[in-house]
């Protein structure tokens, strides 16, 4: 039986998630993703290396870092997952420029029990200074791991096609648009996003829907 469960406050997302059969195909998120395998065996692709969470493992996804995700055997997965806001967690840092995590995977207890302090605070509506508290003691113990790292500066240029699919949630939006807005030729359009970003604009114009979307239920 699959269950999927979100719950928002302010620039976080969490969500607690109960699956068998269910994978997600390739996809990635405008947010920093940080997470608990609760049970069982997570199974997904990053950066075109695969990647096993056991049993307490805790994920990390930068924005757009591209992978897929499923359960490793018939036994099931459970697990939670926080989505942060890129300009919270600068906030957050006090950094100003664009911060990465370095490894996806680590066990730590005490950042586990902050994660989950965090991702409580969030389901069961919490006062936001609880929220707040809980995600400062999380992120500072993600720094205190030395799990962050500057952020190696993006092209621009791809950046820029992001950002134009972002922003057009409420248009009707084609590849045909874009190529054409870009001045580039559909293979040519195509090509540079894919290399760039290791998805095609077209994955990307869907999960930038779905996340939107997401958002607004």
């Amino acid at each position: 039986m699959e269950e999927f469960v979100y719950k928002k406050s302010g620039r976080i997302t969490a969500l607690s998630a109960n699956i068998t059969d269910f994978s997600y195909k390739n996809h990635s998120h405008r947010e920093y993703a940080i997470g608990v395998t609760k049970r069982g065996i997570q199974h997904y692709h990053l950066d075109g290396k695969l990647q096993l969470s056991y049993q307490d493992g805790i994920m990390l996804f930068n924005p757009e870092q591209v992978h897929d995700g499923m359960a490793h055997d018939k036994s099931g997965l459970e697990y939670i997952m926080l989505y942060i806001e890129p300009s919270l967690l600068l906030d957050v840092t006090e950094r100003k420029e664009a911060i990465q995590f370095a490894t996806p995977i680590i066990y730590d207890n005490k950042l586990e029990s902050d994660i989950y302090g965090l991702a409580n605070a969030v389901f069961y509506e919490k006062e936001e200074e609880i929220v707040d508290e809980q995600l400062i003691k999380l992120v500072d113990g993600l720094i205190n791991q030395s799990t962050i790292k500057k952020h190696v500066k993006e092209n621009t240029y791809t950046n820029k096609i992001k950002r134009r699919i972002h922003d057009s949630f409420k248009e009707n939006l084609t590849i045909a648009d874009l190529t054409q807005e870009f001045s580039m030729s559909k293979f040519q359009f195509i090509r540079h996003f894919k290399n760039q970003t290791g998805i095609t604009p077209y994955q990307f114009l869907l999960n930038s829907k779905n996340e939107a979307a997401k958002k607004i239920i």
